[in-house]
Formats: C-alpha cells, sequence, structure tokens
C-alpha cells in the first residue's frame, strides 16, 4: 500500500489546525496509510502551544512541527514541505479544513490507482469540498467553471485544482519545477497547472473523499488586497502560457470584476492596472504548445479569463 505526506501550511490558526491534526489522527488505520504529516508553521504572531502539546502528547502520531522565522508565503510553503516529503503520494490541506469520514485516508492512499486516473496519467486531483458549518458543497472549490454541468459528476479531467485539499504525485515537479514563488498569494494553483499539462499529465476530480472547509478569516488577507492579487497573479498567468489574446482578456475582465467587487475602487483599479500594465515588460513567457491547448480546450476550460 503507498504511503502518503500529508502538507500542511498554518498561520495564525492553531485552534484550525489542532481541530485538522486531530482529525487525521482519528482516521482508521493512519499508519497503514500515512507515512508523515509535515506542519509548516508560516511565522506565525499567535500561540501554538495547544498544538505543540498535542503533537508531545501523542508521541506515536507521525509529524514533523516545523516553525520558520519568516512568511515564506503559500507557493513557499508548498515548495518547501514539497522538497522535504519522502513519500509518492502528496496531499495538500488548507489548515481549515477537516474530513467527515474516517476511511479517508484509506481510500485516498489508492485514488491514483482507478482506471480513470491511470488511463488519463493524472498528477493532481482535488477533492470534493463543502463548507463546514453549512454542509453545501463550496462552488468555488470545485474545479471547473461551468459549475452547472459538472458538479453531479462523480470524476471528471479538468483545467485547473483547488488548493484547499488536493492529492498529487511527487514525481510530477521533476518535470514541471515548483509553485511560482512570486506569487505570494493567489492563483499559483493556475500557474503550475498548465505546465503539468505541458508536460503530458491531466487534472482531475474525484467526488469519493469530502472535505469540510471552514474558510477561516484568521490569517487572510483584506477582501480589495486580495481581488487585486488575484487580477495581477491571473494576468501572468494568461501571459506566461496562453495566446496574447487571452492576456488582454484576462485583464480586461479582472478590471471589471475588480471594480464589481470592490464598489468601484477606481484608484485601487488603476494601481492595479498599472503592475498588469508592466507584465509583458518584466515576465518572460512560456508558452504552452497545441497538445496543451487542445487539452484545454477538450476539458471546457475557461481561458477568458
Amino acid at each position: 500500500m503507498p504511503l502518503l505526506s500529508i502538507l500542511i501550511i498554518t498561520y495564525n490558526r492553531p485552534q484550525d489546525t489542532l481541530s485538522l491534526l486531530e482529525n487525521i489522527q482519528g482516521q482508521n488505520n493512519l499508519l497503514q496509510y500515512v507515512g508523515e504529516v509535515l506542519l509548516l508553521n508560516n511565522a506565525s504572531s499567535d500561540s501554538y502551544e495547544s498544538v505543540e502539546d498535542f503533537i508531545k502528547g501523542n508521541p506515536g502520531f507521525p509529524i514533523q512541527y516545523i516553525e520558520h522565522n519568516q512568511n515564506l508565503g503559500v507557493a513557499g510553503g508548498r515548495n518547501f514541505l514539497i522538497k522535504k516529503a519522502k513519500y509518492p503520494t502528496l496531499l495538500l490541506l488548507d489548515d481549515d479544513v477537516v474530513f467527515p469520514e474516517k476511511n479517508a485516508m484509506e481510500k485516498l492512499a489508492v485514488l491514483f490507482e482507478k482506471p480513470f486516473f491511470k488511463e488519463n496519467n493524472t498528477a493532481v486531483i482535488t477533492l470534493n469540498i463543502y463548507y463546514f458549518l453549512t454542509r453545501e458543497r463550496q462552488k468555488s472549490a470545485l474545479p471547473h467553471k461551468d459549475y452547472a454541468a459538472y458538479k453531479n459528476k462523480q470524476r471528471f479531467l479538468t483545467s485547473y485544482f483547488t488548493g484547499a485539499a488536493h492529492l498529487m504525485k511527487k514525481e510530477l515537479f521533476e518535470q514541471t519545477g515548483y509553485y511560482p514563488e512570486d506569487f505570494f498569494y493567489g492563483m499559483e494553483e493556475y500557474d503550475l497547472s498548465y505546465r503539468i499539462i505541458e508536460a503530458g499529465y491531466t487534472l482531475a476530480f474525484d467526488n469519493s473523499v469530502k472535505v469540510l472547509h471552514k474558510e477561516s478569516p484568521t490569517g487572510r488577507i483584506t477582501p480589495k488586497k486580495r481581488l487585486g492579487l488575484f487580477m495581477y497573479n491571473k494576468s501572468i498567468v494568461a501571459w506566461r502560457y496562453l495566446p496574447r489574446k487571452y492576456f488582454y482578456s484576462t485583464a480586461f475582465m479582472w478590471s471589471l470584476h475588480y471594480l464589481k467587487m470592490s464598489k468601484f475602487d477606481i484608484p485601487g483599479l488603476f494601481k492595479n492596472l498599472k503592475k498588469v500594465n508592466s507584465i509583458p515588460k518584466n515576465i518572460l513567457p512560456q508558452k504552452i504548445g497545441p497538445n496543451a491547448l487542445s487539452y484545454l480546450k477538450k476539458v471546457n476550460a475557461r481561458l477568458w479569463y
């Protein structure tokens, strides 16, 4: 049975993190499926004494707790843990999720062995994510923009993966490189997704393992800053990997989205547009080839924005 490396980054969410660790520890036959849990404290200012006490009180729990002296961001933190991971299958989790079923690790350990994923050379699988409080599907976490057409599918191929809970083959990083560390927060999954597809792998969704996401506001950036980062980073991705027309359409559509969601923050829009306009001068294109573009069209990817 293949063993999992569970990778978790945490920042100022000690109680959410403790709940997740307790949830993982309660999984059926944990040590049969999980080789290690790597927990990175991304330079939190809050006390993690409760987490440290849990680790000390459970010496049989296969966890390595790492406190970093600087915040590496999402991409940098994931790269840090991926390089340390020992096992071939990586389970990356946000620190504010839990599994409602105790056989989740048993299912995850063999998920890549399903014929659908083997036949399609799948390297990343997004899990089935629901809101913790309402138990409703988190629409933004389903990895396809046509939610109505894909919400009831048991599994499907797609063009990107969702960060909150996903399974990855560690081998893929030898061909693709790691997460883009110039993306401190937001859209890092899209950047890596295009490189994964270019390398000949596919991305997929599977509904067999449910995850409950608290989407805790603790440790998150302000909504306007988040919008600006998304607009800028998504424009970088379009410029880097896609035909030029998608860069311009992405910048335009995200400008409209920023105005709508920020309640017409005009100064903020111009500040972000200035950054977007600098992308062609500062970012080297790495355009994906015709096979990757054909795959994106086959899975009905939304490329315009």
